[in-house]
């Protein structure tokens, strides 16, 4: 790790989501009982329902998902690779009403008047609110490459939500031919999880060398250099020697279209034949905040970054990979980080105070193999020139690292992370 170290990273994420906490601390100088309402209980969403109530527990705090419980993908990649079961990825929010007092909906949210304030759900019912954080993620955009859509991605997937699209991967993985080829497709950024595809090849790569080792992996990549690049490169060099092919657009250009029935990948200078095909196409913000004109022409929504209200319509906060929050990535801890900024925010909004300028924190770890894994992270401040996020340190994991001690540090994140999202 360069560029700041372990030591002073993690005081900074033990403090990040602090600004505002103190204000937070002194008794609310509202009249009323405020109403604050969470849709999306993934990452973002989870967590920002949870701090509401740990800063203020007078708070009316309601969540509303229509998925009783989630499948994370943050390892999802490790479900794909046989490492787990599926159920291995199941987080569920009921620690969120037991220890904190959230209100949990079961619904789906299909409307948002923001002039009434009121969400709309499916059966008709209305839920109002003071303040709304919106973490809808992402959806497909199925209308990025000629011959895939939602329709083939039922037998070609994606495997970008977690789910049935991961046991659909893991499944055709198993079937395939010694001497297969997998193909995945990178998207050009930004999207959910930059380093993704790569630890994606890296773990399929993994589970080939022992199943399947005449196999191999290419990633035709929209992009011409990649997060955690010469990290990935070394190690696949050294794990899956020949194995692991990229192939960036600077190459071979941009995918032209895909023969799903051939499953056949033709860029504007070649064209390659896939056993199994894995693509993840461009995204955008969920359907709700898109509906409800809260994304602009770039298809994500733009924030406020003291507070993560939307810059479009007042009174809406958007958190999580929906969100511009540029130059931060789209990420699990990303959207941790920015629900707690967004409740200390919420919080000081209601009680008629000024968000403090934020700081923010994103550490990302890919594994490569079981006992080895290699990570980013950065830091991100408010810039009064700027007006906006700009990025004040990270680093990568140095290349004399020890690969087994990152490993374990990644499967400490990942349990820390998702019980500090979801249940305590």
């Amino acid at each position: 790790m360069s560029g700041i170290n372990r030591r002073t990273f993690l005081k900074l994420a033990g403090t990040a989501g602090a600004v505002g906490l103190f204000a937070c601390t002194s008794k609310p100088v509202r009249d009323a009982k405020a109403k604050v309402v969470v849709i999306g209980g993934g990452y973002g969403g989870s967590t920002a329902a949870k701090y509401l109530k740990l800063f203020d527990p007078t708070l009316d705090v309601t969540l509303i998902e229509k998925m009783k419980n989630y499948y994370s993908c943050a390892g999802s990649n490790e479900v794909i690779s046989g490492w787990h079961d599926l159920d291995w990825l199941l987080r569920s929010r009921d620690g969120l009403r037991a220890k904190f007092g959230v209100n949990l909906v079961k619904a789906k949210a299909v409307e948002i008047d923001p002039q009434k304030r009121f969400v709309i759900l499916k059966d008709g019912s209305e839920i109002p609110y003071d303040r709304l954080v919106l973490s809808p993620g992402v959806d497909m955009r199925f209308d990025a490459i000629e011959g895939y859509d939602l329709k083939t991605s039922k037998f070609i997937p994606h495997a970008w939500k977690a789910g049935k699209q991961t046991t659909l991967l893991l499944n055709q993985l198993k079937a395939m031919r010694n001497g297969g080829v997998v193909i995945i497709t990178a998207p050009a950024s930004p999207y959910r999880c930059p380093p993704g595809p790569y630890e994606r090849a890296s773990l399929i790569a993994n589970y080939l060398k022992q199943s399947k080792p005449r196999s191999k992996v290419i990633i035709i990549d929209a992009k011409t250099q990649f997060s955690k690049q010469d990290l990935f490169l070394k190690g696949w060099q050294d794990l899956y020697p020949g194995m692991i092919e990229w192939v960036s657009s600077a190459s071979e250009g941009q995918i032209d279209h895909i023969n799903p029935d051939k499953r056949l990948v033709v860029t504007e200078f070649s064209a390659h034949r896939a056993d199994v095909l894995n693509v993840i196409p461009p995204q955008k913000a969920g359907w709700l905040a898109r509906k409800t004109e809260l994304a602009d022409q770039s298809r994500w929504c733009p924030v406020e970054p003291h507070s993560f209200e939307s810059t479009l319509i007042p009174n809406i906060h958007v958190i999580g990979d929906a969100c511009a929050a540029t130059p931060m990535p789209k990420s699990a801890f990303s959207a941790n980080s920015q629900a707690k900024i967004c409740a200390a925010a919420i919080i000081d909004l209601l009680n008629g105070r000024q968000p403090g300028p934020p700081s923010l924190i994103n550490h990302c770890y890919s594994f490569l193999a079981p006992d080895y894994a290699i990570s980013i992270n950065g830091v991100y401040e408010y810039s009064g020139t700027e007006r906006q996020l700009v990025a004040t340190g990270g680093g990568v994991t140095p290349m004399d690292a020890d690969r087994g001690l990152e490993a374990k540090f990644a499967n400490s994140w990942r349990d820390n992370i998702a019980a500090d999202s979801f249940d305590g």
